[in-house]
Parts: structure tokens; C-alpha cells; sequence
């Protein structure tokens, strides 16, 4: 959600919203919706998952714990259980550091 944030937020965000801003499948974000307590959409009258902003920035924790510090499925719940603040703050670091990135990039090509 980090680009979307200057526009208005929605209230929420199909699965396959959600899985397109994370870059991850529709089946792993249905797998830790079983593995973790945590994530646990509302559905809507046709029976959809439907998530709010607070469901896909636990989903984004979850996401950095398992795919970037390569913590276990078991091992990333204890850490869940933790203070989120220096979680946040990782992620936030990344996404900076990759934005910086891309920007280096398009100036580099630019040249």
C-alpha cells in the first residue's frame, strides 16, 4: 500500500488486490490465513474474501518475516507475538531502499 498511500484508502481489498500489492499468489495468502491467527478476512455476501488496511499490513509482516528474513512458519508466529515496531520499521526501510533503487536505476539509464 506504500505507493497508494497518497490516494484515499479503500475499506477493502479483494484477495487478488491484496495478492498483486504483495506479490504473492491468491493460495498463499488462503495458506496463512491457516497458519496464522492473525489474518482472518471478512467475506462478503457473495462469500469473497474481502481484507481492510489493518489485514494486509499484518499480511505485509508475515510476508518480511517468511519470504525476506527467512524466519519458519513457527518461528515468524513467535515474532508476530513481539512488539510490530521494529518489524515496521524494517519494512519500511526496504521499501525506501527500493524505491532508491529504481530511482538510481532510471538516473543511471538516463545518462
Amino acid at each position: 500500500m506504500s505507493e497508494n498511500a497518497d490516494y484515499i484508502q479503500k475499506q477493502y481489498y479483494t484477495i487478488g488486490e491484496v495478492a498483486n500489492e504483495l506479490e504473492l499468489t491468491t493460495s498463499q495468502i488462503r495458506f496463512w490465513e491457516t497458519e496464522f491467527k492473525e489474518v482472518s478476512p471478512k467475506k462478503n455476501r457473495k462469500g469473497n474474501r474481502v481484507y481492510t488496511p489493518d489485514d494486509i499490513i499484518v499480511l505485509r509482516r508475515i510476508h518480511y518475516l517468511l519470504k525476506v528474513k527467512q524466519y519458519t512458519i513457527n518461528g515468524a508466529k513467535e515474532k508476530l507475538k513481539q512488539d510490530h515496531t521494529e518489524i515496521d520499521q524494517q519494512i519500511q526501510l526496504q521499501e525506501t531502499l527500493l524505491k532508491l533503487k529504481t530511482f538510481l536505476l532510471e538516473l543511471k539509464d538516463s545518462l
